[in-house]
């Protein structure tokens, strides 16, 4: 028997992570789908050109459509049956047009809206500012979609190891620290740390599970749970070298935020959240709502946290997010003093 696998649109294909997940998708065998911005196109946009082509190559359909265009969007919508978003935090809120698309459009199978971090229902209480505003942002779309009736699967996927893992979370470095390292907090709270073609392959994988319908999936592989200072208790291993330790308190952190302009507040009260508070591990998945990924899909050879730092061993191997290193000169509270 032949299963016929759900056409995917990815709102956000040429971001950061929507060119995993589409990738993802062409390798698990959906038709897969972007919206593409008439300013996205290689004509318009020579920066994305080689990217654009690499899709089309990969059997990928553009769609010409705009997140501001009603119409357009609801054209695109109405040759899928599921619409991921992968759009970046500035337009979250903005995604109450992909759920009044949905809605016109009247059958799509499954959303998934931009989220893949933190569990956004656990971390808003006792969150620090601009974080807090942002975790309810992701929040008031998931009332809103709940309000439509629309089925969704919400993908929690904690740290991108490639925001943390190449600089151990170091801010404004190109590599992990082979002299000194800066702890925040006490060290001890627990982060998951996932690959990015892991989060992509495992939120593909839950489209046609009727197991993650209306359901949060929490990539939380126990590979890839570590607190920071186990994390570089392990690079000391790999480098046969102890390295010295600085712990920058909470109060340095919240007195450092309170001085930082945006958006170096943003990724401190991310940190805050995440390294201090312990927002991703803090809590008991509930059946009722909440599945994990490694548990569902333990086919899924996924790199862990160990198996990731081997690429950064070599001294030579320099690697960091341009998106985590333009922070690097606002970066105040990690200095000793």
């Amino acid at each position: 028997m032949t299963v016929t696998k759900s056409k995917i649109l990815i709102i956000g294909g040429t971001g950061y992570l929507g060119k995993f997940l589409v990738e993802a998708s062409v390798k698990h065998g959906h038709p897969t789908f972007i919206l593409v911005r008439k300013s996205t196109l290689p004509t318009t946009n020579p920066s994305k050109s080689s990217l654009i082509d690499s899709f089309k190559e990969s059997g990928v359909t553009l769609i010409t459509g705009d997140l501001y265009d009603h119409s357009s969007l609801v054209k695109a919508i109405k040759e899928v049956d599921v619409v991921i978003s992968a759009i970046d935090q500035d337009h979250h809120e903005d995604q109450v047009r992909i759920i009044a698309a949905i809605k016109e459009a009247g059958n799509v199978k499954r959303f998934y809206p931009s989220e893949y971090g933190n569990d956004v229902d656990y971390c808003t209480d006792g969150a620090l500012e601009p974080a807090k505003s942002a975790f309810a942002t992701k929040a008031k779309i998931r009332r809103a979609i709940e309000a439509e009736n629309i089925p969704h699967t919400y993908i929690s996927s904690n740290c991108m190891s490639g925001f943390f893992l190449p600089t151990l979370s170091q801010p404004g470095v190109t590599a992990p620290p082979r002299d000194k390292v800066f702890i925040l907090g006490d060290g001890n709270a627990k982060v998951v740390f996932n690959d990015e073609y892991d989060i992509a392959t495992y939120t593909i994988r839950t489209v046609d599970d009727p197991r993650t319908l209306n359901k949060v999936v929490y990539v939380k592989p126990p590979g890839n749970i570590y607190s920071h200072t186990e994390l570089v208790s392990l690079w000391e291993k790999k480098i046969g070298k102890t390295l010295k330790k600085v712990y920058v308190s909470e109060d340095q952190i919240m007195k450092s935020l309170q001085e930082s302009p945006f958006p170096t507040d943003m990724m401190l009260s991310l940190y805050h959240s995440i390294f201090v508070k312990g927002d991703q591990t803090n809590f008991v998945i509930i059946p009722s709502f909440g599945v994990e990924a490694s548990a569902l899909y333990p086919d899924v050879k996924y790199t862990t946290v160990d198996e990731y730092l081997n690429g950064f061993v070599s001294p030579c191997v320099s690697h960091v997010s341009t998106s985590i290193s333009k922070f690097a000169p606002y970066w105040s509270i990690f200095t000793e003093t």
